[in-house]
């Protein structure tokens, strides 16, 4: 387990829903404090009050944030380094799904883009200003939320795959990079997970991944020695992928 003198800060990017809402839930309740966003300053406010008054001690530092945009990413990471204690884990969860095939996407390439800006681009400008920090202290630890998409191409996941692909390529990069730094760097590629991405879908529960689960498997990773790293989480619903 990992020996804490004092419980540093905990960094998840789009924190109000689904897995990003578990983890930082999970966090909480182990008594780290935590710093997140979402591009709604309703759904924050929200998140808070809730957690605030079912977690004792919570403490939740939020900014809304659109992490699509890098000057958004830079305005979050300067709002995490201003805050006290140091990042002792940095989740990289920002992300949208839009799916189709290639060949349906606009010409001009604008989808490519946009998925690019806010599944791999996000976690490319917030990484690097807290990098310093992390090197510096000679700990802590990096997780990438990707997908089974980043390990698997779908026929209807277009953009979106290739997006998840070079989210797993950068982690890859970030965990070599890092390894003499003593700063751990995760990959997790959750199968489809019960969020509100499937709102609508006429599923049983037991078909997807539970949040919780993947927020477990988070704290999980992240609570062994420093001398161990799981570098890669793939989970996927006990029935198998939809």
């Amino acid at each position: 387990m990992v020996v804490e003198t004092s419980k540093n800060l905990i960094v998840v990017t789009g924190g109000s829903k689904g897995i990003g809402r578990a983890v930082v839930t999970r966090f909480l309740q182990a008594g780290y404090p935590v710093a997140t966003c979402a591009r709604s300053a309703a759904d924050l406010a929200a998140l808070s009050t809730d957690l605030t008054a079912n977690v004792p001690g919570a403490v939740l530092h939020t900014l809304p944030a659109d992490l699509s945009q890098t000057e958004d990413c830079a305005r979050f990471a300067a709002f995490v380094l201003a805050l006290d204690p140091p990042v002792e884990v940095l989740v990289n969860n920002a992300g949208a799904f839009i799916p189709g095939r290639l060949q349906d996407e606009p010409a001009d390439g604008s989808q490519l883009r946009q998925m690019l800006a806010v599944n791999l681009l996000s976690a490319y400008d917030v990484t690097l200003p807290l990098l310093p920090g992390f090197i510096a202290r000679g700990r802590g630890h990096i997780f990438t939320i990707c997908s089974t998409a980043s390990v698997m191409a779908y026929p209807n996941g277009g953009s979106y795959g290739i997006a998840k692909h070079a989210l797993l390529g950068f982690t890859k990069n970030l965990r070599e990079e890092l390894k003499p730094s003593g700063v751990r760097v995760t990959a997790v590629l959750p199968g489809p997970t019960l969020t509100a991405s499937w709102a609508g879908v006429e599923l049983p529960p037991e078909r997807f991944v539970q949040a919780e689960d993947v927020a477990e498997a988070v704290f999980s990773a992240y609570s062994m020695s420093p001398h161990a790293v799981v570098e890669e989480l793939l989970i996927r619903p006990q029935l198998g992928d939809l």
